[in-house]
């Protein structure tokens, strides 16, 4: 019987040990910050994909069509920035999203970004 309890303990253990790591190994989606821009989708993503060029992004991807880009800072911890632009009627939607190594940023950190897109538009007050 006490054996038995012994093994019982070793795969409770197990069991616990590969649940907790399966949790550290998983990283939660980051929350996009998003604004609208008075200026068409084209042009919008177009000065995106230049504002993370001239910030130092290396752009990995980028799909007008999709309207996607994503592009890393090429330092220690890596930084990745992820940006989205949909039509939004008479203007374009633009949603933003950040990691630092494996971790979201906090989507206000986002906001400078956005601000320096605003401007890069002409649109800034």
């Amino acid at each position: 019987m006490r054996q038995r309890w012994r093994v019982i303990m070793k795969w409770a253990s197990v069991s616990a040990l590969l649940a907790l790591l399966a949790g550290c190994a998983t990283t939660s989606p980051s929350a996009p910050r998003e604004l609208v821009y008075a200026a068409p989708v084209d042009t919008t993503f177009r000065s995106a994909v230049e504002l993370m060029m001239e910030q130092g992004y290396v752009i990995r991807h980028a799909d007008l069509a999709l309207g996607r880009a994503e592009g890393a800072l090429a330092r220690w911890p890596e930084y990745r920035l992820q940006v989205q632009v949909r039509d939004a009627g008479r203007g374009s939607q633009v949603s933003v999203a950040a990691w630092r190594g494996n971790q979201p940023l906090p989507p206000y950190l986002l906001d400078p970004w956005l601000v320096s897109l605003q401007a890069k538009l002409g649109l800034a007050p």
